[in-house]
């Protein structure tokens, strides 16, 4: 179930819907594909309605190409043969160099002949990406197609095929729930929850300007602090952050400051002193949990040279460049 979306995405660009499982991503680019049929509002691909109050454009008609979460292959038909299924209408020797040129975009190169149990996850995939490329879509649908593949294959291939899509000149719409992937993939990202679309802007924007609570929670790291607002900025137990009020909040006194890990730095000099109730060590860093003297946390990213054990106390200060508020709890 989604209700009242909004969003367009530039010829070109990449898009992303993001959010938790069952949240209505997958619906939405159902009702994009034309698998499924919207109650109400329009659908428009390069300003022509695919669906309407109007009528509606079966999918096969909308010139969109779809990539599956399981790849959806057809078993009997060789690498070359999947890639070529949408190409029947072509003579032969044009519809043979598509397949060349796209085995030659994809990497898949001498495996033409192959058939897909032949084939590892992430040859398969770029199989599955071909077939889907194969008839110059307007607008390429991918529905968590990297779900299945192991992290580091995962962030490779995801790579490769926004090299591709920008390659192509294509637009595209990834769905998926890993915001990582996201931020790689996407030059812009729809976070959906229970069916709404709570923002749809860059990376960028999600992160540090998100325009609900829970953007501002499902989007990285982060911890609300109460504060007041007054004119010199907002005073926290850290002491007071200066800058621009963005948020719901931005209007009231008495608010909640969204603070992310990169907004508390370590400083031994720091009046304010801090204990370390938890810690993720992450290689070049160490993400720590931290309790303030009033008793909320926050979090601080802290080089890894700088060890300290859980229940030690270190100093912290603000240093922040975007103040996002939202009203009090």
């Amino acid at each position: 179930m989604v209700d009242d979306v909004s969003l367009d995405l530039a010829a070109g660009q990449i898009g992303c819907l993001l959010g938790p499982s069952g949240c209505g991503k997958t619906t939405l680019l159902r009702l994009i594909a034309g698998f499924e049929a919207p109650a109400a509002g329009n659908i428009e691909v390069d300003g022509a309605p695919v669906s309407s109050p109007a009528g509606v454009v079966p999918p096969e008609s909308r010139r969109m190409g779809m990539v599956f979460q399981d790849f959806a292959l057809f078993p009997h038909l060789d690498v070359a043969g999947n890639i070529a299924f949408g190409l029947r209408a072509l003579p032969p020797a044009e519809r043979a160099s598509r397949v060349n040129a796209l085995l030659a975009l994809t990497g898949l190169q001498g495996l033409g002949a192959r058939f897909p149990h032949e084939l590892s996850g992430g040859q398969q995939q770029r199989v599955a990406l071909a077939r889907a490329l194969a008839p110059r879509p307007r607008l390429v649908l991918l529905d968590e197609p990297f779900s299945s593949l192991d992290v580091t294959l995962r962030e490779h291939l995801a790579a490769e095929v926004r090299s591709i899509l920008q390659e192509e000149g294509l637009s595209a719409i990834l769905v998926t729930h890993d915001q990582h992937e996201a931020f790689a993939f996407a030059d812009r990202i729809g976070v959906v929850c229970a069916g709404r679309l709570e923002q749809w802007g860059t990376a960028y924007d999600l992160y540090h300007r998100p325009r609900t609570r829970f953007v501002a929670g499902f989007i990285g790291e982060g911890a609300f602090v109460p504060a007041v607002a007054g004119a010199d900025g907002v005073e926290t137990t850290l002491g007071i952050a200066r800058g621009e009020l963005t948020g719901p909040g931005r209007h009231l006194s008495r608010v909640a400051l969204l603070l992310r890990p990169d907004d508390v730095v370590h400083d031994d000099t720091a009046a304010c002193k801090a204990e370390v109730v938890a810690r993720a060590f992450r290689g070049a860093e160490f993400l720590y949990t931290l309790r303030l003297p009033d008793g909320h946390s926050v979090q601080a990213l802290v080089p890894s040279h700088h060890d300290h054990p859980v229940g030690s106390r270190i100093g912290i200060r603000l240093d922040t460049e975007h103040l996002v508020v939202f009203p009090a709890d």
